[in-house]
């Protein structure tokens, strides 16, 4: 088992770059998950704002229809 961790000497150097990798890692999805967060307030703010004909037109177009179904169901 030590062999295995210390891997010839280069225990230390792999072990070091996969948490660095994985730290980056996952502060890159928690940003990620955090821009979505803020962009999809900004559009339910923007969407909630229109009139009835507005929003019946808003609900036919398909961009709108993912955005929508996203945040529901949205496992970020």
């Amino acid at each position: 088992m030590i062999n295995f961790l210390s891997m010839n000497g280069y225990g230390v150097y792999v072990f070091s770059a996969f948490i660095f990798t994985m730290i980056n890692f996952l502060g890159l999805y928690l940003i990620a998950r955090y821009q979505l967060k803020k962009e999809q307030q900004k559009f339910a703010e923007k969407f909630g704002k229109l009139n009835l004909d507005k929003v019946s037109v808003a609900n036919k177009q398909k961009i709108n229809k993912e955005i929508l179904s996203a945040s529901i169901f949205s496992k970020i």
